[in-house]
Parts: structure tokens; C-alpha cells; sequence
């Protein structure tokens, strides 16, 4: 699936809620699938500049393509960690640079985020896509 195909899914499945607890408890339960990030990558040089709780994201290259695990300790940040993997890991560095992520707008996440939640998102983004650059540099 490309980028955009699995940003308009998770806008389809946000779209089917109308009030915010229930988006939060989405969020949630999407953290809480996610696999536990490994403790040898739960490292200083691993954790999110800009957030307010802790955030670990660790970026491999495998086959021309990056793929991110990712761990917080705040069950909403967890969730949305685990949106912005699932829509831009597995892909190329190029694929996630070019990326216009405006599913996070769409389902209305921006504005239902406190300042530090949303500096925190941003924090991560821009993360993920420093990987990208750094690896499509050296490839």
C-alpha cells in the first residue's frame, strides 16, 4: 500500500467516530498492539527531543526501506507513535520525505492535542523523516 492509501484508510476508520473519547480510545488500543519496543533500543540517543513524555523510535534500514519501532510511555502518545509507523514504515527514504501526512488533520488530531502533545507529534516527524533524509543520503 502507498502512503496516501493508508492515510485514507485510517481517516475511514477515524470517520466513524463522532466523539472525541471514543478517538482517544482508538488511540488507545492502536499503542497497546503495538509490540513492545526492545530495551536495547531504549536508549538516550533513541529518545524524541520535543516531547513531553518519552518517546523511543528506532529506524532500520532493510531492503531499500525504512522500517521504525517505536515505544512511549503515555498511552495516547503510544497510539499516535503507532500511526505515523504504520503509515511510513516499510516505505523508501524518498517515499517518506516526499510524504504529505494530512491524515493528521483529516481525522481532526491536531486540534484535539494539547500544545505539548502537538509539539510532541511534530517532534516525531520530523524524527522519522530526518531518518529518511540520513538514509536516502548515504543510499
Amino acid at each position: 500500500m502507498t502512503i496516501n492509501e493508508i492515510q485514507d484508510e485510517i481517516i475511514e476508520e477515524f470517520s466513524g467516530l463522532d466523539d472525541w473519547m471514543d478517538k482517544y480510545q482508538l488511540l488507545i488500543d492502536l499503542g497497546n498492539e503495538q509490540a513492545p519496543l526492545d530495551e536495547k533500543y531504549k536508549t538516550e540517543s533513541n529518545l524524541i527531543d520535543g516531547c513531553q513524555s518519552r518517546v523511543w523510535l528506532q529506524c532500520d534500514y532493510e531492503d531499500g526501506k525504512l522500517v521504525f519501532t517505536a515505544e512511549s510511555d503515555a498511552l495516547i502518545v503510544k497510539g499516535i507513535v503507532a500511526l505515523l509507523i504504520r503509515v511510513l514504515s516499510g516505505h523508501t527514504p524518498k517515499e517518506i520525505v516526499e510524504a504529505d501526512l494530512y491524515f493528521i488533520d483529516q481525522i481532526g488530531l491536531k486540534d484535539h492535542l494539547s500544545p505539548t502533545r502537538s509539539n510532541g507529534l511534530l517532534a516525531m516527524m520530523k524524527q522519522m523523516k530526518m531518518y529518511a533524509v540520513g538514509y536516502g543520503v548515504k543510499n
